[in-house]
């Protein structure tokens, strides 16, 4: 068990992983509803956009969760009301806020000609300099966003597979896109120094991805993405220390690892279904699975 025990010695690793632990996991939880609800490019898209508050911060001399957290909010609301009010869809919205955004951060930061080590970190991470502080926040999102999904489990449910029809059951399918992408905002600032802007996007979606291959059933979708978030973190801390490559993309490999994995085992069962030694008509198509919500 040396191998467990050694790193676990010096603080840097500790905290390194705490923030795997509980960003993978925030990361998975909130990656659910983006999946499901296709708005994996708007994970992408955020954590660019939220760069430019990110860089407006460090330029004004402002707290780096002030400025990025409320850019990030004002950025998802803009998508949001640019998607639905102008229909020109999410796509073109989030493409015209997050490289307008993503473009004031760089000219900001040229403008001042240095480069702030939190930058640094925003865009690529540096999740063995987490603080005390980051680590705090990241619970503390966590924590919120897990008590936002209970409190409005049924409501965040029906909007994020029928939003036409739960308008019309009295529950607003605009509420509850506007409060998913609150979340998603809150988690990319609170992730950010610790994965980076270049790595966020694929943690927030890959281990839903693979949630949703390995179960119909909502509730244990997000039950299976969160702990997959967590165990990427866990296992990628390690692979890291011992394998002297970045921790950000030990866990995006990881993970990516884990998808090839069961994409290859889910489509060699599904082939098996569809064509089975004998006693079935060849000519018998098989609807995909839906997705349950118990």
């Amino acid at each position: 068990m040396d191998w467990f025990t050694e790193p676990l010695s010096h603080q840097f690793f500790r905290h390194g992983l705490e923030a795997g632990l509980l960003g993978g996991a925030l990361c998975g939880l909130v990656g659910v509803y983006v999946v499901l609800k296709r708005m994996s490019y708007i994970g992408h898209g955020l954590s660019h956009a939220i760069f430019g508050g990110a860089a407006v911060a460090y330029v004004l001399g402002w707290n780096f969760y002030l400025g990025a957290g409320v850019w990030g909010v004002l950025s998802a609301l803009l998508i949001n009301g640019v998607a639905r009010r102008r229909k020109i869809g999410a796509d073109a919205a989030i493409g015209v806020v997050t490289t307008a955004s993503f473009a004031i951060g760089v000219a900001l930061i040229s403008s001042v000609h240095r480069f702030a080590i939190n930058l640094e970190a925003a865009l690529f991470g540096n999740i063995l300099g987490v603080t005390d502080q980051q680590l705090l926040v990241l619970l503390g999102v966590l924590a919120a966003t897990a008590g936002a999904i209970f409190l409005g489990y049924r409501q965040l449910l029906f909007a994020t597979f029928d939003p036409e029809a739960s308008d019309a059951y009295g529950i607003s399918s605009r509420r509850a896109e506007t409060l998913i992408a609150l979340i998603l905002a809150a988690t990319i600032v609170a992730s950010m120094q610790a994965l980076g802007v270049t790595l966020i996007a694929a943690t927030i979606v890959v281990p839903a991805v693979i949630a949703r291959l390995l179960t119909d059933s909502f509730a244990k979708m997000l039950l299976l993405s969160t702990g997959l978030g967590a165990a990427a973190g866990l296992f990628g801390m390690y692979v890291s220390y011992y394998v002297d490559v970045p921790p950000g993309a030990a866990i995006v490999l990881i993970l990516a690892g884990v998808f090839v994995v069961v994409f290859a085992l889910t489509a060699l069962t599904a082939r098996r279904r569809l064509h089975p030694l004998e006693g079935v008509d060849a000519h018998t198509d098989v609807a995909g699975p839906a997705v349950e919500a118990g």
